[in-house]
């Protein structure tokens, strides 16, 4: 079992930049990737990005790529989503989760989740 804290949300102007970060611990060792998704209100939970542990493999959405950038530390368990040129359809609730299968792309191959973090984009 792993446990995910999340940190870094906020309010930010369009144009601007944040950086979430998430700290895994616990059974950490089977952990194939961490991925970074969102939420806003009424809408489906979205894929944003995620990165394999070992290779240290990306991949991005769509409306993200070019913005959005994806790392992390194996030294300190912890995985950052870099985040720049907001707009205010990037408002939403962003989560972390980690998963042990070699599938990144959707929420159901999941099985750890962080608490959610907000992240508001102003006009």
């Amino acid at each position: 079992q792993v446990q995910l804290v999340e940190s870094g949300g906020g309010l930010v102007q369009a144009g601007g930049s944040l950086r979430l970060s998430c700290v895994a611990s616990g059974r950490t060792s089977s952990n194939y990737a961490m991925g970074w998704f969102r939420q806003a209100p009424g809408k489906d939970r979205e894929f944003v990005a995620a990165i394999t542990w070992s290779a240290g493999s990306t991949y991005y959405a769509d409306s993200v790529k070019g913005r959005f950038t994806i790392s992390r530390d194996n030294a300190k368990n912890t995985v950052y989503l870099q985040m720049s040129s907001l707009k205010p359809e990037d408002t939403a609730d962003y989560y972390c989760a980690a998963t042990t299968r070699p599938a990144v792309l959707a929420a159901r191959f999941y099985g750890s989740w962080g608490q959610g973090t907000q992240v508001t984009v102003s006009s």
